[in-house]
């Protein structure tokens, strides 16, 4: 609500006409801001039909800041010759004063000065009028004090053209009284309650009309999270690549396809409790490739393939135990698997964005389950040049511009892979990383708890001898 002193005057100035009022009159005649004005008559409209008001556009002249400094000390040229004594000026010191190059020019013009070339000290200005009109301070007074009527259109576009006058579009209102016009305000209820009814006071209280056009609250809608928008952009960045999604839908996996499979050791640490996620019931897996096993549990105990293996009693006991992975590794392994069956070994590059789990001890950067990106890429005579260049092409499309440590990589052992059955001379190169840690770089997320509302793990670094780093 406007200012209430405000708002009473503006009713008396209504009431007093019988026409209406100029809202830049109001304002003028009051001594106040024009916006004040415009406040409360917005406010008196907003409760209803008190007054009326039609909005005007209206153009006018107004006084530059140049031209308010003239009206109030002369115009440049005026200025000029005041400050030349009866002997005369130096043109030199002239054009020092700030008003002398222009008033220099139109003093010139209206023959108030001359100028002695000749002069044995040097250019010299003497005037030549003792007294004189300056006009151009009088236009501007009179635009001034609102008369710019009185000046003709050349007048005026003179002093526009010299940057003294500019014409303004002034918006205002028209002010009539309005069907329920009072000059007494009256606050309207804007909600009718339960003990206006009971008591009847309803019956003489004015309301405030409803806006049936108003947009109202927006409702909450949904929004992609973060995490996914990535997923999406990791997705596509694969398949732009040429890479194939592998199935992930398994959460629970057996101990022989997470661990031992990927050449782990069954004494490694990270197959303790501690580290993993171990199911009661079915506590164990059956169905295995049985002569596939048979290759994995020799090359553990026993070596082959040119390893000497971990030489230790390799039990079906510990591989049958079902776990929640602990990678999408499994899955690469399950699938490089499946590939060495064929008939004929034909390239491939898998890729598989999925959640995995890990039995942490929850705090700010760990949670029990986080999201890992895989990429695999089999074929004959791979080296680590060719796993560098397509880690180079893949976050140069992801756009990270800086380096920074999202994940590992390297190359799949031979214990892991000619068991499987694929041809020597195969290699397999992948990488590693969580969704989470690329996520918060992209978005410039600092607290976890920004990006997922809990703890999630950020952490991707596998203890492993699944890979090696030498070619």
């Amino acid at each position: 609500m406007a200012d209430t002193g405000l708002v009473e005057t503006l009713l008396r100035r209504v009431e007093k006409v019988d026409g209406g009022l100029d809202s830049q009159d109001v304002a003028t005649s009051l001594g106040v801001d024009h916006q004040a004005i415009v406040g409360a008559v917005k406010s008196l409209l907003a409760l209803g039909d008190v007054i009326s008001a039609e909005q005007r556009s209206s153009k006018h002249w107004e006084l530059t800041g140049e031209g308010c400094e003239i009206a109030e000390q002369g115009s440049h040229e005026a200025r000029v010759v005041s400050s030349i004594p009866e002997e005369g000026m130096p043109q030199s010191q002239l054009m020092k004063l700030a008003f002398g190059k222009v008033g220099f020019s139109k003093a010139m013009s209206n023959k108030w000065i001359r100028l002695d070339k000749g002069h044995e000290g040097g250019p010299r200005i003497f005037k030549t009028v003792e007294h004189l009109e300056d006009l151009v301070r009088d236009k501007l007074l009179l635009v001034q004090k609102g008369q710019a009527s009185q000046l003709e259109e050349k007048e005026k576009n003179e002093l526009k053209k010299r940057k003294l006058l500019s014409e303004v579009t002034v918006k205002s209102y028209w002010i009539t009284k309005g069907s329920c016009f009072s000059t007494t305000i009256t606050k309207q209820e804007t909600e009718l309650t339960p003990e206006m009814i009971a008591s009847g006071s309803w019956k003489e209280k004015k309301f405030k009309p409803y806006n049936f056009e108003a947009l109202g609250v927006a409702p909450d809608c949904g929004h992609l999270h973060p995490l996914m928008k990535v997923r999406t952009q990791f997705r596509q960045i694969f398949l732009e690549m040429g890479f194939t999604e592998m199935p992930t839908n398994n959460f629970i996996e057996s101990s022989f396809w997470n661990f031992d499979s990927l050449f782990q050791p069954q004494q490694h640490p990270a197959r303790d409790q501690h580290d993993t996620f171990f199911l009661s019931d079915p506590a164990q897996a059956h169905e295995f490739p049985q002569d596939y096993l048979e290759r994995v549990r020799k090359v553990h105990s026993e070596g082959g393939f040119g390893s000497q293996g971990y030489k230790y009693d390799w039990k079906i006991e510990e591989a049958q135990k079902n776990i929640l992975r602990t990678h999408t590794t499994a899955v690469s392994a399950r699938m490089l698997y499946k590939l060495a069956q064929q008939e004929k070994f034909t390239p491939v590059k898998y890729f598989s964005i999925d959640r995995v789990f890990r039995n942490e001890t929850l705090d700010a950067t760990h949670l029990a389950e986080f999201h890992q990106i895989e990429g695999v890429v089999a074929d004959y005579g791979l080296t680590l040049g060719d796993l560098m260049g397509i880690l180079h092409q893949f976050f140069n499309k992801l756009g990270l511009k800086k380096w920074v440590e999202v994940g590992n990589s390297g190359m799949f052992r031979p214990e892991m892979l000619l068991p499987m059955g694929l041809p020597e001379g195969v290699t397999v190169i992948a990488w590693g990383l969580s969704l989470e840690r690329p996520t918060m770089i992209k978005y410039g997320i600092n607290n976890i708890r920004e990006l997922v509302g809990h703890k999630v793990n950020l952490q991707m670094v596998y203890d492993s001898p699944v890979c090696r780093l030498d070619s």
